[in-house]
Formats: C-alpha cells, sequence, structure tokens
C-alpha cells in the first residue's frame, strides 16, 4: 500500500474523531453553579484530643518489659473524633462527626464539603468540638457578602486561632 493511500485512509478515520471532539469540547455547556448562588466550601484535617490522660508505669509493669521497651510514661493513641457544624442564617447547613484516621484510630479527622448557597449576605456560625466530653472548642460568628459565582473556603488552624474564612 503506498503512502498516500495510507495517509488518505488515516484522514477518514481521524476526521470523525476529530469533529467529536471539537463538538464535545463546547457543548454541551457546563455551568458550575446558577447564575444566583455562592460556594462554600468546607475543608480541613485537624487531630482531636486523645482519648485518655498519660499514665506513669509502676515498677512491676517497667519489671515485666523488655529494657528497650522501658519508657516511665505510657499514652493512649486514641482520639476523639471531631465534630463539626456549620450554620447559615439560623439554619443549620452541616453537621458530622469525623472520626480520626488510621488504624489505631490516632490519625487527623478529615472533612471536605462543598455547599452550594445563595449568593448575598449572610450570617454564618462555624463550630468544632474536638475533645471527648464538654461542648464545643472553637466557636467563630462571621457576617460575609457572598457575590454569585464566588468560593469562599471555610478551613480550620489550630494555630491560627480556629476558624478560617478565605474568599
Amino acid at each position: 500500500m503506498s503512502n498516500a493511500v495510507r495517509y488518505a485512509a488515516q484522514m477518514l478515520l481521524y476526521l470523525p474523531l476529530m469533529a467529536i471532539l471539537g463538538y464535545f469540547s463546547t457543548s454541551p455547556e457546563y455551568h458550575h453553579l446558577d447564575p444566583d448562588q455562592a460556594l462554600l466550601r468546607l475543608s480541613f484535617s485537624h487531630a482531636a484530643q486523645r482519648l485518655g490522660d498519660c499514665r506513669e508505669r509502676t515498677p512491676e509493669e517497667l519489671a515485666k518489659l523488655a529494657p528497650n521497651m522501658r519508657s516511665l510514661t505510657v499514652c493512649p493513641r486514641e482520639r476523639a473524633p471531631v465534630t463539626v457544624e456549620l450554620e447559615m442564617d439560623g439554619n443549620l447547613l452541616y453537621h458530622v462527626v469525623a472520626p480520626p484516621s488510621g488504624l489505631s484510630r490516632d490519625g487527623a479527622s478529615t472533612v471536605y464539603r462543598r455547599l452550594p448557597v445563595k449568593a448575598g449576605k449572610h450570617h454564618f456560625v462555624a463550630r468544632l468540638k474536638d475533645r471527648a466530653e464538654g461542648g464545643y472548642s472553637y466557636v467563630k460568628e462571621v457576617t460575609l457578602d457572598l457575590p454569585p459565582g464566588r468560593a469562599v473556603v471555610i478551613d480550620f488552624v489550630a494555630g491560627q486561632g480556629g476558624w478560617l474564612f478565605r474568599t
């Protein structure tokens, strides 16, 4: 088969494929959000408090252990689940109890949620509980004006005081 015939056959096969790809690259039209909506992204990873307190081993317990395992204090590994609530204008928008990760349940709890909401001015209350007993450890109230089509990321960083609302 000559090169000219081979190139012509390839062109006949590639043209419909290029036409299909060209069509689907522009149609059907995709809308990320409705025109009157904004987007909240609640996304963070946080390691909660440990479930128990550290304790000191007795001399009898230390004697039973191998010499390289004889640390004086022993601490439980398991962490408490992280409870998160997000309110908008007095209505509960999202509630989750995120378990700790890891085989020993000693890792960070991870939360990700995408929440489309009506654009406009809203009052938000974010709460986080990271201990087994007691109330919420971190609470933040903020009023935001959400423009249509924009995204707000709600993050949690304990070292920076807790909740962060980033537009």
